[in-house]
């Protein structure tokens, strides 16, 4: 059986689980027009996302889907890493307030009780792999499980315990990069090899996600072996979509060369790679860059959130985390269901 068959889907497509920019209203627009609405839940408190669930219950019978990030309880709970010093005395020169958090992250185990306690249509994961005996307990509340990779190797993990299919996440996508063996990060794959190499490794459904902005780009995925699509970057700058006015625009200008559509994998903000413009704060603090001289995520995170609350106070656009994928410049300001219409058109 197709995977569109599986999930219940009318297209090809799922509006890629954003967290920080994904909103019930959006995912409900999604599934209601026929594709896989997303909420990107990794940083949500338990009880906020239960709430969100109901929401997006309340706003369509159709298929939807949960993303969390796999933490384990020691990167969630702890700081155990000083704030650098360069970041410090951005705080100091620009006179921001810093109170760090007790946890640089939620809880991964609260939240993931309450996808048993509220079971969604799909629940998917970035940032590692959780176990065979979760993926099972999941699928017995009738929940369908997609992990993400970066890697062949990743997305043989899932098939090894009993996913239903994974993310293929190439080197072109914006925003923060799913997997978690060191392989990933050391030689990152463009998405057509990303698809080919694991296709040959494991005969796990596959969707498709990096760069993919146009119903041409959904047929091109689909003929090399991937059943289906996951859009980030194109479903920012429409209504439905949860991010700031600031960041919005930022995209549209790179759309429009009325600013650089530069994008760069990046540490600075969070301690994990992520796709984002480039922009001044990236500039400023490059030589920061290397892994060894930063915070790991969460906490690096955790740390940087006071200067992107401040530019976000202050419409700067320089010290915002700006994810956007390599397509960056087909994004266009326009309904939900516009941008859904004109894929359809195409496949």
């Amino acid at each position: 059986m197709s995977l569109l068959n599986t999930l219940n889907l009318t297209y090809p497509i799922i509006q890629a689980p954003m967290a920080g920019a994904t909103t019930p209203e959006l995912a409900a627009t999604v599934s209601n027009f026929g594709g896989l609405g997303s909420l990107g839940a990794g940083m949500t408190a338990p009880d906020v996302l239960d709430s969100q669930i109901d929401t997006i219950k309340a706003l369509t019978d159709r298929p939807f889907m949960v993303n969390l990030m796999v933490l384990s309880e020691q990167e969630s709970s702890s700081f155990d890493t000083a704030m650098p010093t360069w970041l410090s005395q951005y705080y100091e020169d620009n006179d921001i307030e810093v109170t760090l958090p007790e946890h640089p992250a939620q809880n991964f185990v609260d939240q993931l009780q309450v996808l048993y306690n509220n079971p969604v249509p799909v629940a998917s994961f970035t940032f590692g792999i959780i176990s065979a005996e979760q993926v099972q307990r999941l699928q017995s509340v009738g929940t369908r499980v997609i992990g993400t990779a970066n890697h062949p190797l990743e997305a043989k993990a899932w098939n090894d315990i009993g996913a239903d299919a994974v993310c293929v996440q190439g080197v072109e996508a914006g925003g923060h990069r799913g997997g978690w063996l060191p392989q990933s990060e050391t030689d990152p794959l463009g998405l057509l090899t990303l698809i080919s190499q694991t296709r040959a490794c494991t005969d796990i459904p596959l969707i498709a996600a990096g760069g993919i902005m146009t119903g041409e780009n959904i047929k091109a995925v689909q003929a090399v072996g991937a059943e289906l699509a996951q859009m980030g970057t194109a479903f920012l700058t429409t209504d439905q979509c949860g991010i700031n006015d600031t960041y919005k625009q930022a995209l549209i200008e790179a759309s429009q060369g009325a600013r650089s559509s530069e994008t760069r994998l990046t540490r600075l903000f969070s301690g994990k790679l992520a796709r984002g413009l480039l922009n001044d704060y990236l500039r400023d603090f490059a030589q920061f860059e290397s892994a060894d001289a930063l915070p790991p995520y969460p906490q690096l995170n955790a740390m940087t959130k006071f200067m992107r609350a401040d530019a976000t106070k202050r419409l700067d656009a320089e010290h915002l985390s700006l994810w956007a994928g390599q397509g960056v410049t087909l994004v266009r300001d326009e309904s939900t269901d516009t941008l859904l219409t004109r894929l359809i058109k195409d496949l």
